[in-house]
């Protein structure tokens, strides 16, 4: 009898180990899922310089989302962040997209004109004093991007040759949070009255 009892024990043993396995195998699965998730689509940097002020100061940490422009691209007035391909520096830039592929970008007595039109801000800058290399008309090839620090004048950008149009392949990912403190970096330096239309 005791043999036979064992015999029953068994089958038992196998129906709790394979219920275990049908909890753990998937809670494993979901964890190496989210660990690969924030290890290849966010990463965190830190802002460098005061050429995006006021929207974001030197020292802000931010949270890159590197997945944003995996199905899509950049959109006018996105901050994104890049690293130039060929550059001998090690650092991000971080700055925002005024200009898109194909689009014609010119500064004239310290306005932003995109194929003629002059551009309208949902944010808070300053007039632009220095119009660099778009104080000729620039039109950018098919994988360009214009590029502005918010802080007009105080900001190596796509106006000047060492950082020029910016190629989309050296993007990383678009300026998604800041850390401290919390925000979306899309609702911060808003201009009032685009505020008051989002609402």
């Amino acid at each position: 009898m005791e043999f036979e009892f064992e015999r029953e024990r068994k089958p038992l043993r196998k129906r709790i180990w394979f219920q275990l396995l049908t909890w753990i195998v998937p809670l494993a699965l979901a964890v190496i899922l989210a660990w690969g998730v924030i290890l290849f689509s966010v990463e965190k940097t830190v802002m460098s310089g005061a050429s995006m002020e006021p929207t974001l100061a030197d020292g802000t940490q931010i949270v890159i989302n590197k997945a944003s422009y995996q199905l899509g691209d950049p959109d006018r007035f996105d901050v994104i962040v890049f690293k130039q391909s060929g550059s001998e520096h090690s650092y991000y830039n971080i700055k925002r997209v005024i200009g898109l592929p194909g689009e014609t970008v010119v500064i004239e007595d310290g306005v932003i004109y995109i194929d003629g039109e002059e551009l309208k801000e949902p944010i808070i800058v300053e007039e632009v004093r220095a119009a660099g290399l778009a104080g000729e008309a620039i039109t950018l090839e098919e994988n360009e991007y214009f590029v502005l620090g918010d802080n007009r004048n105080n900001s190596e950008d796509s106006r000047f040759a060492n950082i020029g149009c910016i190629v989309r392949e050296d993007i990383i990912g678009k300026a998604w949070l800041t850390l401290s403190p919390f925000n979306l970096v899309g609702t911060l330096n808003r201009a009032p009255d685009t505020v008051e239309d989002e609402e």
